[in-house]
Order: structure tokens, then sequence, then C-alpha cells
């Protein structure tokens, strides 16, 4: 059911909803690209915010980019093996189901309680599919349906992957760690997570145009409003799904800036934005980081 199930995590965190957009609508692409040099001014790194979903036929690839990958000595991802579905779908599987679920609308406020029946009919999928799926999960499996067929296609991640050899390639989470941070979640955020799934499950073609349009303009104000909205507004989401994550990954991406190994680190754009985004972060350990692109 869940073959794509990191585009169901983008479409709850990172900005993978996309319309279509043709491309002789678009300026030049340029999305967001920093650099970083550590304090004694050796160790370089580039930092990269990616989306999960692009139409067919959308450009963003850069020479600044180019330039950037081909000096890059090490690529880190969330996840390495994104074509992987037999892994992806097994984790799912083990994290999300437990027996004795309540019904789902039970776990629904009244307002997304009266919209589920539409966001069911529209998944092809029935209350009772989720009896033994906990909270987190039917918000990740009803965030996939209502992406559709573009759910993880075209995804920037997997191109930048496909660049690299996979020994120099390596994972910031993987997959169990990113379902890992769902299923810690308390009942009440889980449950949150589905309400605002559920209510948000509409969002429209210009909606998904924009935060295209957004992230391959390298517009990190728009992103970061965005990212103020909607689940991410949530300050226990928040800090779990976005805040907590981050710092997570500081020590292992600043471990390889420090080693000399110059990592190009892709990760959702959300990742990338305000404060707390990783530019912030390395910035507030001492590193030099200038946006470039």
């Amino acid at each position: 059911m869940i073959a794509r199930a990191l585009s169901a995590l983008a479409a709850a965190l990172l900005l993978v909803s996309c319309g279509s957009p043709r491309q002789d609508d678009l300026p030049p692409p340029s999305p967001a690209l920093w650099q970083v040099t550590g304090p004694d001014g050796q160790a370089s790194g580039w930092l990269f915010g990616t989306i999960h979903a692009l139409p067919d036929g959308v450009e963003w690839q850069t020479p600044a980019l180019q330039q950037a990958l081909d000096k890059a000595g090490l690529l880190l991802v969330e996840v390495a093996d994104l074509d992987d579905r037999g892994a992806i779908s097994g984790s799912f599987t083990r994290l999300s189901r437990t027996p004795g679920q309540a019904p789902l609308s039970a776990r629904l406020a009244p307002v997304a309680r009266a919209k589920l029946a539409a966001v069911l009919a529209r998944a092809g999928m029935k209350e009772g599919d989720f009896a033994d799926i906990e909270s987190w999960g039917a918000a990740l499996i009803l965030a996939q349906s209502a992406a559709g067929d573009d759910a993880g296609k075209n995804g920037v991640d997997s191109a930048l992957i496909a660049k690299f050899p996979r020994a120099r390639i390596a994972e910031l989470e993987g997959i169990e760690a990113q379902f890992g941070a769902f299923d810690r979640l308390p009942e009440k955020e889980q449950r949150d997570l589905l309400d605002l799934v559920v209510t948000d499950a509409e969002d429209t073609p210009a909606d998904r145009r924009r935060m295209a349009l957004a992230w391959r303009s390298g517009d990190m104000a728009a992103i970061e409003a965005e990212g103020s909205e909607g689940m991410l507004a949530d300050p226990e989401l928040r800090q779990a799904l976005l805040i907590d994550r981050n710092r997570d990954w500081l020590g292992k991406i600043e471990r390889a800036l420090d080693a000399g190994r110059r990592p190009f680190v892709a990760v959702g754009g959300a990742h990338m934005a305000g404060p707390d985004g990783l530019p912030a972060l390395l910035a507030a350990d001492g590193y030099t980081v200038r946006r470039i692109q």
C-alpha cells in the first residue's frame, strides 16, 4: 500500500506536492545551495534543499550545482535506498501495525471527521482498512494517496543519488529511523498529524504550483513560511519531525566536514529554512555558511 512510503513522509513535511507548470512558464532554475567552510578555512561542503517530486520536464540543474557535485567527495542524504520498495514497505508495516486500534473516525477531531468519508472515497479505501494501523501510519497512507500518481515522481533526491557510486553515499537517517520519528510520537500528536492530513487533503493545483516554483527559484522565505503552517505549526510536531532530526543530523555532517570528505548534503528543503535549519545550525557552531545560489 505504501510502495513509495518516503513520498508520504515528504508530503507530510518536505514540500512533496507539485503541480504541472509548463517549462516555458518558468524562470531559469536557481534552487537554494550553500557552501560550508570550517573555522580553519579548510573543511568544505555544500547544503542543498531538495524537493521529493517534480512534474515531467521541469529542469532544476544548474552550472553552480554541477560544480559543487563535481567537487563533492560524499553525498549525504536522508535515505539512500529510495527504490528498495521491499525494505520501505517492510519497515512501515513493522512499525505502524498494532492490533486493536480505535476506529479511524474516533481518532479524529470533529472537523476532520466530517471530511473523512470524502478522503477515503478518493483514496479508494474504507475505514476498516485502518483497524490495525497506528494513527501516524494512517496519516502517511492518506498523505501519499492525496499526492496521487506524482508521489515521488522525478524526485530530486533520487536524481542526485544516481550521480554517485554507492560507496560515496551515506545516510543521515535511513528509512527505519524516519518512520521511527513518527512511531515515537505520543498518540495525541499522532492524532493531530492525522487531523491535519485529513483536513488539508484538498490542496489545489495552484498551491502545488506555488511551492514548486518557490523551491525551483530558491525562495527560502516562501519555504520557511510554508514550514510555519499546517502540521509544522504544531510545536510538538515541529520539534519531533523537524528540529530534533536536524540536530541529530548535525553531528554526522560536521564529522564529514572535519574529516575533509567534502560532503554534499541533500535533504528536504524545509530542513534548510529558518533559525532551526541546517545552515543556521552550522553557522552557530562556527562554520562559514555562504549562499552561492
